[in-house]
């Protein structure tokens, strides 16, 4: 639909950093186009002073002046020829993706345990017997039957933690049920945590 007269944002440059306004990328475009270095320093000063109430929040970082000159040098489209009152070589780095998190290519024995109880589990077979690994045992058998009981559709009787440990420790841990105590432990599904969530 073209509609004389009528202006849309869709039919204008789009904006590098849209978050300052169209009006703020104006008077940037003007300060490049100001003939005097004094002139052009002057008037980012000013636009650096206005784009700061566009975004107030920014005060809260620690370097927020440098991010609002970075911000300045990128929307002038690295023309604007100033002198500079911080180091803006390293403006890019705002646009700069980072790298993605590798996956974890190696198998899991027992998904409903988890990565992280694996690991304890091979921990907790190189560990000295002693204070310390009685207590990493205490708290990993207790996940254990928690992650049961949330995944393993309620199952989760002393037994099966028991022999699942001595199983996967390669039998360097023993429970003894008959002094051992899990503490209380109760299953979240899914949609007790869908509720909480909504709560908060």
């Amino acid at each position: 639909m073209d509609i004389q007269g009528l202006d849309y944002n869709t039919q204008r440059e789009k904006l590098l950093l849209p978050e300052y306004g169209r009006e703020i990328q104006k008077m940037v475009d003007y300060a490049v186009s100001l003939p005097s270095r004094d002139e052009r320093l002057k008037c980012a000063r000013s636009i650096v002073r206005m784009m700061l109430t566009k975004v107030p929040q920014i005060r809260d970082n620690a370097n927020y002046e440098q991010t609002l000159w970075d911000h300045l040098y990128l929307m002038s489209g690295k023309q604007l020829d100033i002198d500079w009152p911080f180091d803006v070589s390293g403006a890019e780095k705002i646009h700069a993706k980072p790298q993605p998190i590798p996956l974890p290519q190696n198998r899991i024995r027992m998904r409903h345990y988890g990565r992280l109880v694996e690991e304890l589990l091979e921990k907790v077979k190189e560990m000295p017997a002693g204070d310390e690994r009685n207590e990493l045992v205490r708290q990993l058998a207790n996940q254990m039957k928690r992650d049961l009981l949330t995944w393993g559709h309620g199952s989760a009787d002393d037994e099966k933690v028991a022999d699942d440990l001595a199983r996967l420790t390669n039998g360097v841990i023993q429970l003894d049920l008959g002094r051992f105590r899990f503490g209380k432990v109760t299953a979240i599904t899914a949609e007790e945590g869908k509720r909480s969530r909504r709560k908060r």
